[in-house]
């Protein structure tokens, strides 16, 4: 599963079947972790967001992501959010991805989970430009231990661009 395909998902609390609102980020600690998903509703000027931590999320799936209650949903203060997928000063979505000696493989579109696994991130969706996404479809890179997310780029391994794959799914901006 995909982080774009999380956002917008309605919230449900499964003790009182009622929507509680809707994914609009996802909050990723450094060492590459779920911590929360972000939902909808932070005001302007507010310095915290609404957020449910992963471990209180009883399932997600295509249409829906469920809470045991709404004691699950709390408030994050920004600072203690260290990064995000889509908005905020330290989002991963657009950033860069160079490789440590000095090869960009081209901006991060999507980040990729494995449901089975919980929080587990398994990799970056990249993209090297609409034309190049036309003709040759955004690649995927695999997360490695050795990848970290900088304030400008994250930086990836030399070699990385050999391990670069085509994506599964198809382009769908």
């Amino acid at each position: 599963m995909k982080f774009q395909e999380l956002i917008g998902l309605a919230v449900f609390d499964v003790e009182e079947g009622k929507e509680i609102g809707k994914v609009s980020d996802v909050l990723i600690s450094g060492d590459w972790e779920i911590q929360a998903l972000e939902l909808e509703g932070k005001g302007f000027f507010s310095s915290s967001a609404k957020s449910v931590a992963w471990e209180d999320i009883v399932a997600y799936g295509e249409d829906a992501v469920m809470i045991r209650n709404q004691q699950a949903v709390r408030k994050t203060g920004a600072d203690d959010i260290q990064y995000t997928y889509l908005l905020g000063k330290n989002k991963l979505k657009d950033l860069n991805v160079l490789t440590e000696d000095g090869i960009l493989l081209g901006k991060v579109t999507d980040v990729y989970f494995d449901q089975e696994m919980g929080n587990t991130i398994l990799g970056l969706e990249i993209s090297d430009g609409f034309v190049s996404d036309l003709m040759e479809g955004r690649k995927w890179l695999p997360l490695t231990q050795d990848m970290s997310i900088g304030k400008n780029a994250i930086m990836v391994p030399p070699m990385s661009e050999e391990r670069l794959e085509k994506t599964i799914h198809s382009v769908n901006g």
